[in-house]
């Protein structure tokens, strides 16, 4: 399952238990994701990294879990130019369709590079992150855990760097018309979002919270923003999908409930199809400035 959102089309455990994200979900999805990202975190982002600007060389920013580059081509046209994008995964495919559908110019039109990276992102020191004047990434806080996104706060702040983490699922679920069964299915999606997976716990619908927390104790200025889906008829194809994995994820957490969920799932489908269905799903959008640590006593 993928954290963010619903559901991945064909989901694999990969190097280290990390979740491997097929590119056909990664894509269907790119369009809402990009619709949902809140633009109003963007203006704090921007003089933060004006104040840091203090030579010609481009901007440095650590995309964190690319994927197939959704955030990458989102951001860069937001952000000024010249651009150094450097892109972490540890699916060597997902890294070359990222570095391939880079935008090649930033907002004033300035050059706009990548290369990229593979390894642990949740392993990541402040010493590595010397010279990026920017991490960030989409749909991947709620795939860490509380010790992870400790140590990645801790090293964005160590390393003076801001943070723009977009997309965190938040635990909730809106589907117009209304069933009761909802309730029942969303609060299973949740337990499944932080189960344990490869001896990791994960943080699910409760990352944005501990993210914030986290940078908060290292002494950042953190601001959040809501950032949701709103599906409907124009994206019947992802709606659907999301549903199916929505559902699947919840009756593996909770079997009892497959019994029902067979039947809600043909009638939610069948509502997709017609264009009669309407889907919220909260995600939050996370920005953290680095300032002084706090003092120790």
């Amino acid at each position: 399952m993928n954290a963010s959102g619903g559901a991945a089309a064909d989901p694999a455990e990969g190097e280290g238990s990390r979740p491997r994200f097929a590119p056909e979900w990664l894509e269907l999805r790119e369009p809402a994701d990009a619709a949902a990202r809140t633009p109003e975190l963007l203006r704090p982002l921007r003089a933060a990294l004006a104040a840091r600007a203090g030579s010609p060389r481009p901007t440095v920013i650590r995309d964190l879990g690319c994927g197939t580059g959704s955030m990458g081509r989102w951001l860069a046209v937001r952000l000024p130019g010249p651009q150094h994008w450097i892109l972490y995964d540890h699916d060597p495919a997902l890294l070359a369709r990222a570095a391939h559908g880079m935008p090649p110019a930033a907002a004033d039109a300035g050059a706009v590079t990548a290369t990229t990276e593979r390894g642990d992102l949740a392993r990541l020191t402040a010493a590595e992150l010397a010279g990026t004047s920017l991490v960030t990434a989409s749909a991947l806080l709620d795939l860490l855990t509380h010790d992870e996104v400790a140590a990645l706060a801790e090293a964005c702040v160590d390393a003076g760097c801001p943070a723009l983490f977009a997309l965190s699922v938040a635990g909730r679920v809106e589907l117009t018309p209304y069933e009761p069964f909802d309730a029942d299915l969303t609060a299973a999606f949740n337990d499944h979002q932080r189960r344990t997976a490869g001896g990791r716990r994960l943080l699910g619908p409760d990352a944005a919270a501990a993210a914030t927390a986290a940078f908060e104790r290292c002494g950042a200025a953190v601001m959040t923003r809501p950032s949701p889906w709103r599906l409907g008829g124009k994206e019947a194809a992802l709606t659907a999908e999301w549903l199916r994995g929505w559902v699947g994820a919840a009756c593996e957490q909770r079997p009892e409930l497959a019994a029902r969920a067979d039947a809600y799932l043909r009638r939610r489908l069948e509502a997709c199809a017609a264009g009669e269905l309407r889907v919220t799903v909260h995600h939050t959008d996370l920005l953290a400035l680095p300032g002084p640590r706090p003092a120790t006593g």
